[in-house]
């Protein structure tokens, strides 16, 4: 597999998330209906918690007895450097403590998890947004979510090639990111219009940007921090995400609890704005791509080299 397939491969993991995702906004409302008596509103939850049990419980099993370390051969050039370069007794622990040395790294980590943050926010209290201003509208809620993310899959999949092709990751980067900062400001001043078709479409502009923005912060990453582990790169991203998330979806429910939803979405468009501003400062070093333009070089110097040396020298009959 080439290098330019990378981004691809790191598209089609995020877009297995996020098609979870999608199927976590449409089914809840589905099994759990809104009803007043609590005994049978618990039976439907546990219902709910007991599919959920069973499909962990198979991904599970599954994950034991078919996933592997590593592929059997390296998806990229820079993958298989990668491996050469790699120590058996690597620390985890000094390979944080280098990627916390990396300036543009740390900016990623704090801009992603704005991103996300957001993401997560938006996605927990959504319900709650659209029936504020939509009473008996859970169903539709779901189905505002679902096409959040299958917008944002679709995202994905164009960002991905884009980056294929084009190689420009910071640049992409930030203009998927200010273009959530607008489809977020465009959700908050159009959801309390009164009309559900119009959340519908500025909520799926809004996730187009904004959850096809995820891939694109993992790739970066690991163009900013290879060698290193893309599990531990991925990882602080995670952890990144889940803080913000957190913090952004309490922060938010109490705005909204307290002001409306218009006060909360603002909230996180002032957050959007500062993760644009911060990926602007971001440098686009991109040590993968240089470690596989330098592997294909060498690759062909050696390539010529061979087949200089296999070329039979003609001897004259006027030297003989």
């Amino acid at each position: 597999m080439s290098a330019d397939n990378s981004s691809t491969i790191c598209v089609c993991r995020s877009v297995r998330q996020e098609l979870g995702i999608a199927i976590g906004f449409l089914v809840p409302p589905v099994l759990v209906p809104n009803i007043e008596d609590r005994d049978e509103l618990a039976y439907h939850i546990s219902i709910m918690f007991y599919i959920i049990g069973g499909v962990a419980t198979l991904l599970l099993i599954l994950v034991i007895i078919v996933f592997k370390e590593k592929p059997k051969y390296p998806p990229s050039r820079a993958q298989s450097l990668s491996y050469a370069l790699t120590s058996p007794d690597a620390s985890y622990l000094a390979s944080i403590a280098r990627l916390f040395k990396n300036l543009n790294f740390v900016l990623l980590v704090i801009t992603y998890g704005l991103n996300a943050g957001a993401f997560y926010a938006l996605s927990t209290l959504l319900n709650r947004m659209v029936i504020w201003h939509y009473p008996g509208e859970e169903v539709n809620a779901g189905r505002i979510g679902l096409t959040i993310v299958i917008a944002g899959m679709l995202g994905a999949v164009i960002s991905g090639i884009w980056l294929d092709r084009s190689k420009t990751y910071k640049e992409t980067t930030l203009v998927v990111y200010i273009m959530t900062l607008v489809g977020m400001v465009v959700y908050t001043f159009t959801l309390n219009l009164g009309h559900l078709w119009v959340v519908f479409i500025t909520a799926g502009t809004m996730g187009f940007f904004m959850t096809g923005y995820l891939p694109l912060g993992f790739e970066f990453a690991v163009e900013l921090t290879y060698p290193e582990s893309e599990g531990i790169s991925s990882g602080l991203l995670n952890i990144s995400a889940q803080v913000f998330g957190i913090i952004f979806t309490i922060s938010q429910g109490q705005i909204i609890d307290n002001y409306g939803t218009k006060p909360g979405n603002i909230f996180l468009c002032v957050f959007l704005t500062l993760g644009a501003a911060l990926t602007a400062f971001i440098k686009a070093d991109l040590r993968r791509q240089k470690a596989n333009k330098e592997t294909l070089e060498n690759k062909l110097q050696e390539e010529e080299e061979s087949n200089t040396s296999k070329v039979p020298t003609a001897v004259s009959e006027d030297h003989l």
